[in-house]
């Protein structure tokens, strides 16, 4: 009986292999079998690993993925990963936490632009937690893993700080193929569609970058919007069309110049023969504003499906949301978007402790009915209401949740309920009708009223708290379990993940947290 029950739990077991779940970046689990809302009150501390990493600036581990049965040389498994800011990639028996293989990689870093240090003009420091927040170096994108080929093997795929793409056997870690020159940068989530690769990337000199896993030339095309970095946490998002979107850093939108620039935008690229092209860009009507106050739109967008159409969110530091339509993503004069919501946050105009950072995620529930989330840090706008406003009402940041509904013909976003409050609202992600999201505890501020701008990171670093888990209705945005002070310390632009009855969150000391309910 007990071994009939365990072969029917293993049967139910899901994979999470890519950052938001899939390459729409909805974020949403709709697979799951064990988490629900009746049980993650039960939710407790199964085990929690204390990796090797160092962090780098303030990254350290990155969003757990999954496999939820792998072929081992110990019989099958369900495996999770975690990638370490500083070139380590573990992977991990998910029932007991116990790392089964990892990997380091060593290399000679690249020369450090000017001034890429403890603050402007200071020199490189050697210990790597004093460096610049901005730029921290290492591996900071998280992996993506494939189907299974002809024998049954996964590869996951992970671009290490020298910007190596190595394809290892999640098995064993071992290279399948020879790893090769992807792009160095700082690159965000990996996404494989088909046979090609994406990465979206920051203090590159690009936007975007993809190969063909096939092309024994390994050619890899970019595309350069000619603005900031893309800030999106998780990377680019892809439409049923192949486009790949990414938002763009502050920067100016001229779209005459030679080569044209796209800044504080929203660019959907397509790959053209062996190349890059530019499909459509948004560009806000703002966004000499929004660069002047250092207000780019930082946040991965999620594409979705209503009514049979596919559609797009974007938001970001300003603190609106957007929907756009992937045919014309701003219209004829690409800055007229289907929908502009009002502010939901970030009333002082704040570059650094406000606004909506991350990702945007989306599900429907049973009913038929759309949903679309937004991190936010800091207080809600003053004049947005929603018709659920949970207490204690967010002073350091929270959740938003607006419904997708129509009105006169046209789609739009209708503020449903806004979380209690969480020190840092970070990405969730959605299972069976619960939103699991967390704060982060960061301390989030780059100016100081004695040092001016600064980028030492050990001075944030100081400052920080602790990371804490919620989950939420996802109706109502109501608390129906949080961690508490079970985690020790914070995180930086990581991110959760809910799968096969466990929740995973890793924070800055290298410990990556896991909470499960018993099936």
């Amino acid at each position: 009986m007990r071994a009939h029950a365990q072969a029917a739990q293993a049967t139910q077991l899901v994979d999470w292999i890519t950052d938001g779940g899939d390459n729409q970046r909805t974020g949403w689990n709709r697979d799951e079998k064990i988490l629900t809302k009746d049980n993650v009150k039960n939710l407790k501390l199964l085990w929690k690993l204390q990796t090797d990493n160092e962090p780098r600036a303030l990254h350290s581990l990155l969003p757990v993925l999954v496999v939820g049965r792998l072929k081992t040389a110990s019989g099958p498994k369900q495996v999770g990963f975690v990638a370490g800011i500083s070139d380590n990639l573990y992977a991990f028996d998910v029932d007991t936490g116990k790392v089964i293989w990892q990997k380091h990689w060593t290399y000679e870093p690249p020369a450090p632009p000017p001034g890429f240090g403890g603050g402007r003009g200071q020199p490189q420091p050697r210990d790597p937690r004093h460096l610049g927040f901005l730029r921290p170096g290492g591996s900071s994108d998280t992996p993506v893993i494939g189907p299974p080929d002809a024998q049954g093997r996964r590869t996951i795929y992970f671009v290490t700080g020298d910007g190596m793409l190595h394809m290892l056997d999640a098995a064993d870690g071992t290279d399948l193929q020879p790893p090769f020159k992807f792009h160095e940068g700082k690159g965000w989530a990996l996404n494989l569609v088909g046979n090609t690769l994406w990465m979206a990337d920051t203090y590159a000199g690009i936007s975007i970058a993809a190969v063909k896993l096939d092309d024994p030339q390994h050619k890899v095309m970019t595309y350069n919007a000619g603005s900031g970095g893309a800030w999106g946490r998780r990377g680019a998002v892809i439409d049923s069309q192949g486009i790949a979107y990414s938002t763009t850093g502050d920067g100016v939108y001229d779209p005459t110049s030679d080569p044209p620039r796209y800044g504080n935008s929203v660019i959907g690229v397509k790959i053209d023969g062996n190349d890059l092209k530019l499909i459509d860009y948004y560009t806000p009507r703002n966004w000499d504003w929004l660069r002047k106050r250092d207000l780019d739109p930082n946040n991965t967008p999620t594409i979705f499906t209503y009514k049979g159409r596919e559609l797009m969110a974007a938001s970001g530091k300003e603190c609106r949301m957007y929907l756009l339509d992937p045919k014309s993503l701003g219209g004829a004069d690409h800055q007229t978007p289907m929908f502009k919501s009002d502010l939901f946050c970030n009333e002082e105009v704040d570059f650094q402790d406000a606004g909506s950072w991350g990702a945007l995620s989306t599900w429907e529930d049973a009913s038929g009915t759309r949903w679309v989330l937004a991190p936010f840090w800091g207080p809600v706008h003053s004049q947005f209401k929603a018709p659920i406003m949970n207490s204690p009402a967010p002073k350091e940041g929270g959740v938003v949740a607006f419904k997708v509904e129509e009105k006169d013909g046209a789609p739009q976003l209708t503020p449903a309920w806004i979380s209690r409050d969480m020190h840092r609202g970070e990405p969730v992600v959605i299972v069976n009708g619960v939103v699991f999201g967390y704060g982060s505890g960061e301390y989030t501020g780059q100016s100081f009223a004695d040092v001016g701008l600064q980028f030492d990171s050990t001075i944030r670093a100081s400052k920080g708290t602790r990371a804490v888990i919620y989950a939420l209705d996802a109706g109502t945005g109501q608390e129906l379990w949080s961690s508490g002070d079970q985690m020790q310390q914070w995180n930086h632009f990581s991110g959760i993940t809910a799968v096969n009855g466990r929740v995973y969150l890793g924070t800055y000391d290298g410990t990556l947290y896991c909470f499960g309910v018993t099936p």
